[in-house]
């Protein structure tokens, strides 16, 4: 299957940005990797979803609409990870709480914004690849993710 070697390549891809923001704060070059992931992640898209020339001009904007959110919601969350990175060694009740309330909202916010895009590309594409496209965005999403979480630290 070719998803399996390209999302690989995302979790290598992303791997310098964990690791950055753990040692000292979320960088500018965090959107460079940024930009590489997501063009990675368009490729998996691309090589995966078979589309006809119609489907693609249906549905690659939807999808860079909703990368272009999504992106906001990264954002956010590196800030998260910049703030907690910065007061690991000093976290209070008080910071963990609040850093708790937003990882709550980012993930949320994540999942509304996924619902919301994927109907959109189901308007727009036959059910097995809309369905596709589900299958995809989650399994490189939840790599990419516990890729992440398992190199941040467990607070103190």
């Amino acid at each position: 299957m070719k998803l399996v070697p390209l999302a690989l390549a995302l979790i290598v891809t992303a791997l310098p940005l964990a690791s950055q923001a753990q040692q000292s704060g979320v960088a500018a070059d965090e959107q460079v990797v940024l930009k590489q992931v997501l063009n990675d992640k368009r490729a998996v898209f691309a090589n995966n979803l078979g589309l006809e020339d119609s489907e693609s001009r249906a549905f690659w904007p939807i999808y860079d609409e909703y990368e272009g959110k999504a992106k906001k919601l990264d954002d956010r969350f590196l800030a998260l990870l910049d703030n907690y990175a910065n007061k690991y060694d000093s976290l209070t009740d008080a910071d963990a709480a609040a850093m708790l309330k937003e990882k709550m909202a980012i993930e949320k916010d994540r999942a509304a914004l996924k619902q919301t895009y994927t109907k959109k590309v189901a308007k727009v594409l036959p059910a097995k690849k809309a369905l596709r496209y589900a299958q995809i965005e989650t399994r490189v999403e939840t790599l990419l993710r516990s890729q992440l979480y398992s190199i941040i630290p467990l607070a103190n």
